[in-house]
């Protein structure tokens, strides 16, 4: 009884957290954030364009940190989409997002590298140089998204487990209630071990058959 009180609790916080962390978002922007080919389609557009005016504009000190920001951008959208879903989702959910995003990307890069306006080194990079790009881009973010995934879901995972612990020790202490039959009778029971009541308490079915 006391183990489905305390599951019980636990889907209450579950709960209480979810209503708690909820946005008033755009219609348009949660159906964006939902699908995986759309949001990885802005990431990788976004992604590619930004970085050609990075490296034709920048360098220096501004250019390492310009690159974090949009290493940046790419690991918020990659959050952004998985927020959306259960950590078991999430095994296929990011490399998947990875992929697809590298492959948006290395079409915008084939798309400039056609114009002359894809960066490589001290000059453009030419239709044979496209490959090896494509290549670096995929493993590139598939490990590094991946990686991000699994270090995100451990500390979700932790943060959940603080609060349900804490959340069952606050039933334990009498401070949270699931409102089902038999919790009282429980509670009261817990005082008289702990010497709280000094009188035993009396069940209703026993009462009613003594007074049979």
């Amino acid at each position: 009884m006391t183990d489905f009180i305390a599951r019980q609790n636990s889907e209450r916080l579950r709960q209480r957290l979810s209503a708690g962390l909820t946005l008033r978002e755009p219609p348009a922007f949660s159906r964006l954030a939902r699908s995986i080919v759309e949001m990885a389609l802005v990431t990788g557009v976004v992604v590619r364009l930004y970085r050609a005016v990075v490296v034709t504009h920048a360098s220096g000190l501004s250019l390492g940190a310009l690159f974090l920001a949009g290493a940046g951008f790419v690991l918020l959208m990659a959050t952004v989409h998985l927020s959306r879903f259960p950590l078991r989702e999430w095994i296929w959910r990011a490399p998947a997002f990875a992929a697809l995003e590298s492959g948006f990307e290395s079409i915008v890069s084939l798309c400039l590298t056609a114009a002359h306006r894809e960066p490589l080194g001290t000059g453009a990079a030419t239709l044979r140089d496209w490959p090896a790009i494509a290549g670096t881009i995929l493993a590139r973010h598939v490990i590094v998204i991946s990686l991000f995934a699994l270090v995100l879901a451990v500390i979700v995972k932790l943060v959940r487990y603080r609060l349900l612990k804490r959340e069952h020790a606050a039933w334990s202490s009498g401070t949270v209630r699931a409102g089902i039959p038999g919790e009282r009778i429980l509670e009261r029971r817990r005082q008289i071990r702990s010497g709280i009541l000094g009188e035993p308490i009396v069940e209703p079915i026993v009462e009613r058959r003594r007074q049979s």
